[in-house]
C-alpha cells in the first residue's frame, strides 16, 4: 500500500506568525530608517501592527514586512513620503496591487532584497537571544496541528520561505516536534517548485502519494504551471494568509482543493 508524503508550508499552514513578524518588522524598520520614526507614537505603531495583520496575505518572503511597515508610515505621514505610489493609497489597494507596488518602492527607496533579509533575520536573532519566551509567545500554532505532526504516519517535509532556523525553533518549542534538518527547506533552498521536484525525484519517495499544502494561491498556481509537478495533490489552507477572493478563485481551479483546518489535521494523522 502506498504511503503519503506531505510538503507543508510553515507560516499560514502550521504557524500563525503574523504577530511576531509584524513586531519584528517594526523593530527592523526603526533600525533601517530611524529618521522616519522620529515622533512616531505608540498609537501610530499600534495602527501599523493592526494593518499588517490585514496585509499579511500579500507577503511571500519575510523581508516584505519591512516594506509594508514603511509604506504604511508613508500613507499616514505625508511629509516623509518618498514613494510616488503612497499618496492616496488605501489598504485595499495594497492588497490588490502589491506585486506591482513592491518593485516600485524598492527602487525609489534604493533598497535591496538581501540587505532587508539580513536585517530581518538579525532583529529576530536578537529578540530570541534577549527574550526567547517573548519571541516564541508572539507566535502560535494553529489548533490541532501540533498533535497531528506528532502522531503522523506520513513523510513530513517543511517547504517555506521562512529562514530555516526560525522554523526549527518554533517546531521544537511550540509543537514539541523535532523535524530533521534535511526535511526543512527554508529561505535560500530555491523556489518551491524546485523543492517539490527534488522531493518527488528521490528514489525513496517513488510510489508515495504526494501532497502540497500552502496558504498562498499564487504559489499553487506556479506549481500548476510546471508539468513535471502534475503528480502533486494541491491544497489551499483556508485558515491561512489568504483572502476570500483567493479562496473563491481556488474553487474554480480543478487541481486545487480548498482545505479546512480540521480536515488537514486529520489527513496528517
Amino acid at each position: 500500500m502506498a504511503g503519503e508524503l506531505y510538503a507543508l508550508d510553515f507560516d499560514g499552514v502550521i504557524c500563525d506568525s503574523c504577530g511576531e513578524s509584524s513586531v519584528s518588522a517594526l523593530k527592523a524598520a526603526k533600525v533601517r530608517w530611524p529618521d522616519l520614526f522620529n515622533g512616531v507614537d505608540t498609537t501610530l505603531e499600534e495602527w501599523i501592527i493592526e494593518q499588517m495583520h490585514v496585509l499579511r496575505p500579500v507577503v511571500e518572503t519575510g523581508y516584505e514586512n519591512l516594506l509594508l511597515v514603511r509604506l504604511l508610515l508613508e500613507i499616514q505621514i505625508p511629509s516623509i513620503r518618498v514613494s510616488s505610489v503612497s499618496g492616496g493609497l488605501t489598504i485595499e489597494r495594497v492588497l490588490d496591487t502589491w506585486a506591482e507596488l513592491k518593485p516600485v518602492i524598492m527602487k525609489e527607496w534604493n533598497e535591496d532584497r538581501d540587505s532587508l533579509i539580513d536585517l530581518f533575520g538579525k532583529v529576530r536573532d536578537e529578540w530570541i537571544e534577549n527574550d526567547l519566551m517573548g519571541w516564541i509567545g508572539a507566535n502560535r500554532l494553529y489548533p490541532g496541528v501540533s498533535e497531528a505532526l506528532k502522531f503522523s504516519c506520513s513523510e513530513i517535509f517543511i517547504v517555506t520561505t521562512k529562514q530555516k532556523r526560525f522554523a526549527d525553533v518554533l517546531l521544537r518549542e511550540l509543537a514539541g516536534v523535532t523535524i530533521p534538518s534535511d526535511k526543512i527547506y527554508g529561505l535560500g533552498s530555491g523556489p518551491k517548485v524546485e523543492v517539490l521536484q527534488k522531493l518527488q525525484g528521490r528514489p525513496e519517495h517513488q510510489g508515495l502519494r504526494l501532497h502540497f499544502v500552502e496558504d498562498r494561491l499564487a504559489t499553487l498556481k506556479s506549481v500548476i504551471k510546471e508539468p513535471k509537478l502534475d503528480g502533486w495533490n494541491l491544497y489551499l489552507g483556508n485558515w491561512g494568509y489568504n483572502t476570500k477572493k483567493e479562496r473563491q478563485e481556488s474553487e474554480e481551479i480543478p487541481r486545487i482543493s480548498l482545505l479546512d483546518l480540521s480536515d488537514f489535521s486529520q489527513k496528517l494523522k
